[in-house]
């Protein structure tokens, strides 16, 4: 049976974690910043669909996408050595949200980022731990995605694109960033041939987590993140492939 989650921000072991690849490990709870932060730093966050209750997952394999090894084709380096957008950090957390909500995505019906959902992380936010990379064009934002910090692992949740290659603008210019800080690994959750794409790769649940108890309670950089030690960063160091 499903465990189901009392007031207090706690979770089963994740051996209990059903054995189908999403890894379902229990339902209900709320969306606090408490219980948000407690699953963070236990490999655990919430998926579930408006009107349901929250379900909390751990899939074995997960995907993760070191820093490192971002996959940077000859058509973005291009792009990101132009330099014909600007990137900002944490300066429209919510306007980031709403656009992953909004953003019709092949092969899905609907959201799963419901005004709840934008509530709560948008609360985490505030507090320093929940970030936005932001890809802007003439005042206007065209890309980007939002994700959680914990110590120095990085948790990301969707991004968005609005013209081409945006997301993967602001994607590249997290991963300077996060390699700079020293964090070493970007949890991307499931399995997608797209983050396959982009250099991700899926690994067991056990070395995920893992690698999580090294990072997790190194100290934070907590928000508001800045972009600009990184603005120049492809326009200048980067040569063409």
């Amino acid at each position: 049976m499903l465990p189901w989650l009392d007031a207090a921000p706690e979770f089963p072991p994740l051996s209990q974690a059903l054995t189908d690849p999403n890894g379902l490990l229990a339902a209900g709870g709320d969306l606090s910043p408490q219980r948000l932060l407690a699953a963070y730093r236990r490999g655990i966050f919430p998926w579930y669909a408006p009107g349901d209750p929250i379900l909390w997952w751990s899939p074995d394999p997960r995907m993760v996408l070191l820093p490192s090894e971002l996959k940077i084709t000859r058509s973005l380096a291009k792009t990101l050595r132009n330099g014909e957008y600007e990137i900002r950090f944490d300066t429209a957390f919510a306007p980031v949200m709403q656009a992953c909500a909004q953003t019709p995505r092949q092969g899905q019906n609907g959201t799963w980022i419901s005004d709840g959902m934008i509530a709560a992380y948008t609360a985490l936010h505030r507090q320093g731990h929940a970030h936005s990379v932001e890809t802007w064009q003439n005042g206007k934002l065209i890309g980007g995605l939002y994700g959680m910090a914990i110590g120095r692992a990085f948790f990301g949740e969707s991004m968005f694109s609005h013209a081409s290659d945006a997301s993967k603008i602001a994607l590249a210019h997290l991963c300077e960033f996060l390699q700079r800080h020293d964090f070493g690994i970007i949890d991307c959750q499931m399995e997608t041939s797209h983050l396959a794409s982009l250099g991700a790769r899926p690994i067991r649940r056990d070395d995920f987590i893992h690698r999580l108890d090294g990072l997790r309670d190194l100290s934070a950089l907590p928000g508001p993140w800045s972009a600009a030690e990184i603005a120049d960063c492809f326009r200048l160091a980067r040569k063409a492939p």
